[in-house]
This record gives structure tokens, sequence and C-alpha cells, in this order.
């Protein structure tokens, strides 16, 4: 009898574990569905769906708006397009660890208060990830709004062409989200390219950016990285506004309208590698911004190579190259800015200057701008008189008695040559 309970007693055992082992997989596991392009089966399919599943759209038009409540993975073949209905969001995320990828997403609606978006990602979407996806005619491409760690990368990103700038929404759109990273995108057609407010610790990488009004515009936004980013052909390159602790490293803006790098109370950050070309205005603006570091930067062929104003002060600027700007520095003040460090300055084109003992730096400092500069800036009518034996008799004194300068800018160690900014690099890196 003792032989037999303890034999029942091990079958039940044995029983129980096998029902234990073969549900936990079947709980845990996920599930892969292929929706099709039916009416109501995608909405279906969501609601139905686990933690962990995966939705596989078929080819064809799936009606939105759609509602991401679970963290699932929602990929498509090719052709698979997620329309909304015109108003809000085509797409909301509303849970963690959401990927969506490999679809078309269009129909968000025009509403700029309500800020409807092609994909918009609440707080709740925490490390969302937006991949390789054609996000097209929404207003608002991609919002974050609120969620930490996600990523918006490789995707095509083009806004509503019908509607005046003003009226459009931006690219990718980022408030309040940490550690957010938006690399590898191509932006067109909308406001803004990137725009973000009241984040820290975002990066924003090898991004293209055409026929929008800012690149990149940032607002009070702390503690990110701008690096390896190309914009062509817009109002203004990179506008940093109210923001500090930035790193500006190697980015491109060519044939942005008015400013290739536009500072307005952007502090303690740094610009290293970077190049502004054949802007309409001003390569650089810098407005009540101290400071920063400008290293090893190419502004070149604009109507001003840097304008400096509004009591910005300890900023380093020194190993950059200013060429063919026609007018190289713009600064109206009385202090004395020095624009060499350690025995090394800037190069300037319009430099003709000897370097004796061959050591790479011109044997006299050079003053990019002076006294009749000022006066012509202040007072436009006074380009009349610019050839007159007056004012060249005063620019003669000014080169022979540098004391007679009120203020402005000196470089004591201006370079021979122009450090290297390969934009050739640039190039091929974003090619395609």
């Amino acid at each position: 009898m003792l032989l037999v309970s303890r034999w029942t007693f091990w079958v039940k055992v044995v029983c129980l574990a096998s029902v234990l082992l073969f549900q936990v997989p079947v709980s845990g596991r996920a599930v892969e569905i292929t929706v099709p392009a039916a009416p109501g089966t995608l909405e279906k399919a969501l609601m139905d769906a686990k933690d962990g599943d995966h939705l596989i759209l078929a080819p064809g038009v799936h009606r939105g708006p759609v509602i991401i409540s679970h963290s699932i993975d929602l990929t498509g073949f090719a052709g698979a397009v997620i329309e909304g209905a015109g108003t809000g969001n085509a797409i909301t995320v509303d849970a963690p660890d959401v990927r969506i990828h490999g679809l078309t997403v269009t129909g968000s609606g025009l509403t700029l208060s309500t800020q409807d978006s092609g994909i918009f990602v609440t707080e709740n979407g925490d490390r969302a990830r937006i991949e390789d996806n054609r996000i097209l005619d929404n207003l608002i491409g991609v919002y974050l709004s609120g969620p930490e760690n996600a990523v918006v990368m490789n995707n095509d990103i083009v806004g509503r062409r019908d509607l005046r700038v003003n009226e459009r929404g931006n690219g990718v759109q980022l408030w309040n989200t940490p550690g957010s990273k938006i690399v590898g995108n191509r932006v067109s057609q909308g406001r803004d390219g990137i725009f973000v407010t009241t984040s820290k610790r975002n990066l924003f990488a090898d991004n293209v950016f055409r026929d929008v009004r800012f690149a990149v515009h940032y607002m009070y936004t702390n503690d990110s990285e701008i690096r390896g980013n190309r914009s062509y052909g817009n109002t203004v390159g990179y506008a940093l506004m109210y923001s500090d602790h930035l790193r500006v490293f190697d980015n491109l803006s060519r044939g942005d309208r008015d400013h290739g790098i536009m500072m307005n109370y952007a502090n303690s950050s740094v610009f290293k590698g970077n190049a502004v070309e054949d802007g309409g205005t001003k390569c650089v603006f810098i407005y009540n911004s101290n400071k920063n570091r400008f290293e090893d930067n190419l502004f070149r062929n604009c109507q001003i190579g840097i304008h400096f104003t509004a009591g910005s002060e300890r900023n380093a600027i020194v190993g950059n190259a200013f060429v063919g700007n026609r007018t190289q520095v713009k600064y109206v003040g009385t202090r004395w800015l020095e624009w060499s460090e350690n025995g090394r300055g800037n190069y300037w084109s319009d430099n003709v200057a000897f370097d004796l003992n061959g050591d790479g730096i011109a044997d006299q400092p050079y003053r990019p701008n002076d006294v009749i500069d000022q006066v012509i800036w202040a007072y436009p009518a006074a380009k009349l008189l610019i050839n007159s034996p007056a004012l060249q008799i005063l620019k003669w004194a000014q080169s022979r008695f540098p004391a007679l300068h009120p203020g402005g800018v000196v470089d004591s160690a201006p370079l021979m040559a122009p450090p290297a900014v390969n934009i050739t690099r640039k190039e091929t890196r974003h090619a395609g």
C-alpha cells in the first residue's frame, strides 16, 4: 500500500510539471500574424494582439486611424499602406517597445493645434522604433511627445507640398523626449526638418533636409549632439536657440538662404568640422551666445562669413577657414576680440601675408574689420564715400597705427593654409 501511495504521488508530480511546461511557452510565445487589407481586420488584430506579437500587413490599403496599445512589431509586405481618416493621427503609439517598419503611412489630419501626425508616440511609448518607412503627405511626419529613448531611423518623410510653409507641420517633432535619436532620415517639404523643444540628451545624425524652413531647430534642449547632417537650399540650416552644451560636428549647409548656422542664446557648445558654403546671407550668425567654441570649420562663399553681435562673450574661434566671403566678419562693438589661441588663429582667403620662417603662421596679425567697415554697417549711405581720398587715408593710417582702431576682431596668428574640412567625404558618406 505504501508503494502504491508513493507511486501515485510521483505520477501527480510528473503530470503537474508537464502541464506547467506546456503552459509557460504558450502564454509567453510571440505570435506572427498576417493581416489582410480588408475592412476592420487591422483594428481587430490590434485589439487581439498581445505584447511581443508580430503583425505583418498584406499589400494594399489598411484604413486607420490606428492605435497601438501593446508592445508589438508592426511591419508590412511591399505595398502595405496605413491610411488615416484625414483627421487626427494616422497611427498613435501608446505602449512601450513598439516597432513600426517597412510601411507607407499617410492621411493625418491638418490641424496644427492638435498636432495631427502620421505617427504620434505618446509618453507611454518608451523605446519606440520607427524605421524604414515612407511617411508621406501628413501634417507632422513623426511626433515624439514625451517618450524616452525612442528611435526614428532611415525613413523618407515628405510633408504637404500643397500647403504654404507656415501651414505645414515639421518632419520630425520632439517634446520632452530624453535620449531619443533621429538618424539617417530624408526629410523634405515640411516647416522644419527636425524641431525639438524642452528636451535633453538627443542625437540628430546623418539626416538630409531639403525644401524646409529650418533644417534643424533647437529650443530649450541641452546636452545633445547634431552630427553629420546635410541641409540643402533651406532658409536656415541649423537654428540653435536657448540651448546649452551642444556638440555640433561634421554637418553641411549648402545654399541655405539666410544662415548656415544661427545661434540665439546658445551657450557652452562646440562646433567642429562643419562646412557652410554658398549661402545667401550669412554663414554664421551669433546673437547673445556665450562660451562657445568654433574650431576647424569651413565658411565659404557667403555674403558675410560670420556676424557677431549683441554682447556675445568668451567665444573661442580658432582654426577655421573663411574663404571667399564678400565680408569675412561683421562685428560692431568697442571691445577687442582675439580670434587666436596658443599661437594658432584662422585662415582668411583675403589676407595677403608672408610667412618668412615657414611655420604656417602669417608674420603679421590680421584684422578682418576696421573702423570704416563699422561706419558703413551702421550708416549704409556711407558706401558712397568708400573710395574717397579721406577714407583711403584713414584706412592707410589704421594699418600703420593699430591704436586708431576703436575695437574689433583681431587674429594675432592667422593661418597660411586652411584646415581640412572634407566636403567630398561628407557627400560620399550620405550618398543614396
